[in-house]
């Protein structure tokens, strides 16, 4: 939680900010700054850390990257914004308590549906800055952040063998100049190959990018299609940074159902879409483009192609960064979340059971800075969709390893006094049925997933030996 400025002007104009502004009211303050709570959060976490890793005989940073510091994360984190997270003091004192609750969830299943590294010859490196910005919530996280750390090397370590994740779906973005897509579609398959091969099992799972409106764009499904991906990934904005040439619509019948056609007569028919996540300033950034990013084009789409399944990434929450303080404000008084609400209302009021939702970066950005809202938005998406349609998601590997994010909502609580409000149910124990339904079993309608050999392959015996090496 430091002063870093995470862009440059140029950069937030031409790129997906960074969630590191802290809004008060409906204006940003400057970048780095903290909300009054994050600040407490963190002294308190300090004076945790200082008095208890003497004792166990460790420095602070030590302490803070244990399981031990982890949960006295939590502890800070309650004593600021009211109980949302299920920790013990002993956790925090005890390596031995940690360690035994690892133990006892360490064969539940963990599938994060979206996680992403970029090719070698990837330009740029605005995108190191959401791992700079996680140092603050992952000690994990160290050093100078080059752009090895999101490559697939890095990748692999952190999402396979430093989280308690047993299976992955690489997912990807496109972007008006070819040379700043992350993947190529051919990358990402030889990619799924490499893991599973490494795996020994079928681990890894891969999008495939269609691009409405580019050049050659519909004949290029008829290839994909014999690549077998595992769903589809668009982009409505065209692009996640800035104005896009190519936007586009769900409903679009003349551009995009025809490619709804493909999808099905090949039997692939998980469609996901990147929805909201859209830069603090998007009414000018993206003026001629933002409002591609709402949902209000998916009930005609689902309606019309029952037979796919429409999973919306990011769960449609309208702003890409930390939560403004009227966003709060906003749902504590009228349980209201920009196009999150709207994606979950759309089960009852169009009567649709194949619209599903994704939680990548949205859990990551609310479950530190604003764990009610967060709770607010898991709530909200149970509550309308139905405790089999929320998906598990990380975006890893930009914010590090995904285990700070897993055991966050290992822990998450919906505070009481907003379940008699809202009319939210209790998300329950960390392996109780819900959390275990999104964390992997929901993901079984849409990506049917295999878990013959899982537990006994060459990736159980790499995670296990990566544990005992480093302890």
């Amino acid at each position: 939680m430091d002063d870093r400025n995470p862009f440059s002007p140029h950069e937030r104009r031409t790129h997906r900010p960074l969630p590191t502004r802290i809004w008060q009211e409906d204006k940003p303050l400057d970048a780095g700054m903290q909300t009054p709570e994050m600040s407490l959060v963190e002294k308190r976490l300090i004076e945790m850390a200082d008095k208890m890793s003497p004792r166990l005989g460790m420095d602070r940073r030590r302490f803070l990257q244990s399981s031990c510091g982890m949960a006295a994360a939590f502890l800070a984190m309650n004593s600021v914004f009211g109980p949302l997270f299920t920790v013990s003091a002993a956790e925090a004192a005890d390596p031995a308590a940690a360690a035994e609750r690892s133990r006892a969830l360490q064969n539940q299943r963990i599938f994060d549906v979206q996680t992403h590294f970029v090719h070698d010859d990837y330009p740029g490196d605005v995108i190191l800055e959401l791992r700079e910005m996680a140092k603050d919530w992952a000690p994990s996280i160290e050093g100078e952040q080059t752009l090895e750390k999101v490559r697939f090397d890095n990748f692999f370590e952190e999402v396979f063998l430093q989280s308690d994740t047993d299976l992955a779906v690489l997912s990807n973005a496109p972007n008006d100049d070819p040379q700043r897509y992350f993947l190529s579609n051919a990358e990402a398959f030889a990619a799924r190959e490499r893991v599973n091969e490494m795996a020994g099992s079928k681990r890894f799972y891969v999008h495939a990018l269609f691009t409405p409106g580019k050049d050659g764009w519909l004949d290029e499904i008829d290839e994909l299609v014999e690549a077998r991906p595992d769903a589809w990934k668009g982009y409505t904005t065209g692009q996640p940074f800035g104005e896009s040439k190519y936007p586009w619509r769900m409903d679009d019948e003349k551009l995009v159902y025809p490619v709804y056609q493909k999808m099905l007569d090949s039997g692939i028919t998980t469609v996901c879409v990147h929805k909201g996540l859209l830069p603090e300033n998007y009414r000018e950034e993206m003026a001629d483009t933002w409002r591609y990013g709402n949902v209000d084009d998916l009930p005609k789409a689902a309606r019309d192609w029952p037979q796919l399944n429409f999973l919306i990434y990011h769960s449609a929450l309208h702003y890409g960064g930390i939560p403004s303080v009227a966003d709060q404000e906003l749902f504590e008084r009228t349980g209201y979340i920009p196009w999150v609400s709207d994606l979950a209302r759309m089960r009852e009021e169009h009567g649709l059971d194949n619209i599903y939702a994704e939680v990548g970066s949205v859990f990551a950005l609310t479950a530190i800075s604003a764990p009610r809202f967060c709770a607010g938005m898991v709530g909200t998406l149970i509550k309308g969709l139905g405790e089999e349609r929320v998906l598990w998601g990380t975006d890893s590997v930009w914010y590090g390893s995904p285990q700070w994010q897993i055991e966050a909502f290992r822990r998450l609580e919906i505070p009481e006094d907003m379940r008699r409000k809202h009319g939210f149910a209790a998300l329950g124990p960390a392996d109780g049925p819900l959390k275990n339904k999104i964390f992997a079993t929901n993901a079984q309608a849409v990506y049917k997933f295999e878990t013959d050999g899982i537990g006994k392959d060459n990736l159980e015996r790499m995670k296990e030996e990566y544990r005992r090496e480093r302890g």
